[in-house]
């Protein structure tokens, strides 16, 4: 009994944890989602045990002498059922590489179906009135259904091998059963094959349903690998060119200060004529690194587009531009910003959406230029940068800087919108 306290106590708990999810549902990642959904229809295949059981003895539940093996094929039922939950949590944990004791409730769960088997089949012999009208025995039903079930953690936690394995041996642990309770060596035989064929069934259903749970979760790291990949591709970028600047002028200017250290040492004028040109080239080397620096954390408005597309492409988001041809008769400094804001709203559309869409378009209206960025997947809960986040704050504060203002309207279900403007010079 405080075995089984405990178990339902660890159930309460998952099926606690298992509602608040449901309850914000959108606010869920797409591969949460899917084996949030996966899992249950699981666990659906466990809680369907008493149900089958149900429809099998109402049949026959009207005559008294099979009321004692109801009862215990109702009981059996119910204790397979709480222990089979915890198999296939623990079975499918361990099917996508996290900590999970599957050995122990696998072995549990197969144990407690061959032992239900073997009660139900000896305590309610085929030949013993326990037929239903149709003329099948239903204690044979019931040992099925504790079989097929409690196959479906055994595929799932164990290689195809030993799955393969396990079930053969399942099936010659209840041959006897199904013999000692006074039905024939070739009837039972039958019965296994039939027994056979729908463990095989469910078991390669529940494989199917733990592998598609590998492989959502699979994408959604490749998909965050590729924009880790993304990012380092661009500081390696910025690292190059700071190299192929400062690296010759670092060079000359060891190599001169060498010169005029042994210039001085001897002597000669020539030392100081050295120090001015090392002096000159520093000087240089300044003001090529302010113009790396520039170049990188200037946003050119066209060229942000572009990267804006091919990134988003590679996340499988469909990009549409349409800046017509008054972008480049912009000033500068709007099209800085703007560039800015698309650099923005790109990094805000991959880490907080599931976006399959997204929308850039720029045009030109009572002396003000208008950014306006679209995107769809975006979950029913409020936006991050939004509120307290720096992503929108920082390009508020920039495009204040060029009398602008950005504007984040209400639009449709799943869809966020953003309205960058800045007033046009007269």
């Amino acid at each position: 009994m405080k075995a089984a306290s405990m178990i339902v106590v660890e159930l309460g708990a998952e099926e606690m944890r298992m509602r608040s999810p449901l309850r914000s549902w959108t606010s869920l990642s797409n591969p949460q989602r899917t084996e949030l959904y996966l899992r249950w229809s699981l666990y659906l295949m466990a809680l369907f045990i008493l149900p089958g059981i149900l429809l099998t003895v109402g049949s026959v539940a009207d005559q008294a002498e099979n009321i004692p093996v109801i009862r215990i094929s109702l009981l059996i039922g119910l204790a397979v059922t709480l222990v089979l939950l915890r198999a296939y949590r623990t079975a499918l944990d361990h099917y996508l590489g996290r900590p999970a004791d599957h050995r122990l409730w696998t072995a549990l769960s197969a144990g407690l179906a061959v032992a239900g088997s073997w009660t139900v089949l000896l305590f309610g012999p085929a030949d013993g009135g326990t037929r239903s009208p149709g003329g099948a025995p239903f204690t044979p039903f019931v040992a099925s259904v504790l079989l097929i079930a409690s196959f479906g953690p055994v595929c799932v936690a164990l290689t195809p091998r030993w799955a393969a394995v396990t079930g053969v041996g399942m099936l010659a642990a209840v041959f006897p059963a199904g013999v000692l309770s006074g039905g024939d060596p070739a009837g039972v035989a039958g019965y296994l094959t039939g027994l056979t064929i729908g463990m095989a069934f469910i078991g390669f259903s529940c494989r199917s349903f733990a592998w598609l749970t590998s492989i959502v979760w699979e994408l959604d790291t490749a998909r965050e690998a590729q924009s880790r990949l993304a990012v380092a591709e661009e500081r390696l970028r910025f690292s190059r060119d700071l190299h192929d600047v400062m690296g010759r002028n670092l060079t000359t200017i060891a190599l001169k200060s060498e010169l005029a250290v042994q210039l001085a040492r001897r002597g000669r004028t020539e030392a100081a004529d050295q120090m001015a040109e090392v002096q000159k080239i520093a000087q240089e080397s300044q003001r090529e690194v302010r113009d790396v620096i520039r170049g990188y954390r200037t946003a050119d408005l066209h060229a942000e587009a572009i990267g804006a597309r091919a990134v988003l492409r590679s996340a499988d988001v469909v990009c549409e531009i349409d800046l017509g041809e008054q972008a480049d008769e912009l000033p500068a400094p709007v099209q800085s910003v703007f560039g800015w804001v698309i650099r923005e709203a790109t990094t805000n559309v991959l880490r907080h959406s599931e976006a399959d869409r997204c929308l850039i378009r720029l045009r030109t209206e009572d002396g003000r230029a208008v950014l306006e960025l679209e995107n769809d997947g975006v979950p029913d809960v409020p936006f991050p940068s939004q509120g307290s986040g720096t992503g929108l704050r920082g390009l508020r504060e920039r495009l204040a800087a060029h009398g602008g203002e950005l504007a984040v309207p209400t639009a449709g279900a799943g869809v966020f919108r953003m309205l960058a403007t800045v007033p046009l010079p007269s």
